[in-house]
């Protein structure tokens, strides 16, 4: 071969596709929130009151309750949301009380809530949306930590898209615009998966689904669950979604407060006698 031929070969760039990275492979131990006395108020309504729980890595805790017992309060106080007022007592997450943290550290820190009624967010593509999520995570974690690209960071949450069953091509579509119900579902937990908390907080996940969707999304639930061995905080109002989850604990929420705790077969009790037993009245209740 003539030396200017070589010169040619060795001087031609190969243009390469940026590596594939992975999530990071977390299993999480050791993990614990410590919600203590906490008190939460609504526009000067009292509606938490001296709630505790102790929620560990490795454990799905269920609470169910009457409508007004103060379940989606708790998880709104917990992450942060500005409507709702703590009044006393603290939330742990391993000794840091991150109820004197911003919404946004206490993501970063590891809380997730995924919301009973997902909002549109028109303009904002969901795969973007994840890919600032979870960089964003990242770099409060790890300074150092590179950031995912958009060519990185699709075959990612493409696996993510796996988890519960749902079409890729909602990557590039605006954040819950135009998706079914149980579309939005399915997209919190693409969002759980994706961000991999330590501790998963979720609100009604499994209200307005299907059988079939709630299988799927259940199923979801259990996966990132056993990948990643997060607590799991759900609210429910059915005994349903435990025909695929296997909780550890189940615990009754009446008027602020837990009443009573238990395992599945507590569950199994409220489906078939209702909460009169704990909650004979609900007036003023609020959810």
């Amino acid at each position: 071969m003539e030396t200017s031929t070589v010169n040619q070969s060795l001087n031609k760039k190969t243009v390469q596709a940026p590596p594939v990275k992975e999530l990071p492979q977390v299993f999480y131990k050791d993990i614990i929130l410590e919600i203590k006395h906490l008190g939460v108020s609504v526009e000067g309504k009292e509606i938490l009151k001296d709630f505790s729980l102790t929620l560990k890595s490795g454990e799905i805790h269920i609470i169910m309750g009457p409508n007004g017992s103060g379940k989606s309060t708790l998880c709104n106080a917990l992450m942060g949301h500005p409507k709702y007022q703590v009044t006393g007592g603290e939330a742990l997450l391993n000794g840091i009380n991150i109820l004197e943290l911003k919404p946004d550290k206490r993501a970063q820190a590891g809380m997730f809530l995924a919301f009973q009624y997902p909002r549109e967010i028109p303009g904002i593509t969901f795969g973007n949306f994840l890919r600032h999520a979870v960089n964003a995570v990242q770099k409060a974690n790890n300074p150092e930590a590179k950031p995912y690209g958009p060519a990185q960071f699709v075959p990612i949450v493409q696996k993510q898209f796996e988890v519960v069953k749902m079409n890729r091509q909602f990557i590039g579509r605006s954040v819950n615009e135009g998706f079914s119900g149980g579309e939005k579902k399915r997209a919190e937990i693409i969002q759980m998966s994706t961000l991999q908390p330590k501790i998963a907080m979720l609100d009604e996940i499994d209200s307005g689904l299907d059988i079939d969707a709630l299988k799927i999304v259940a199923e979801g639930i259990q996966n990132v669950f056993d990948r990643t061995n997060m607590g799991v905080l759900l609210i429910t109002h059915y005994q349903r979604v435990l025909n695929y989850l296997k909780p550890h604990f189940v615990h009754i929420m009446v008027d602020g407060k837990i009443v009573k705790s238990g395992g599945q077969e507590l569950a199994t009790e409220l489906e078939k006698n209702g909460y009169e037993e704990y909650a004979p009245s609900q007036s003023g209740m609020r959810k």
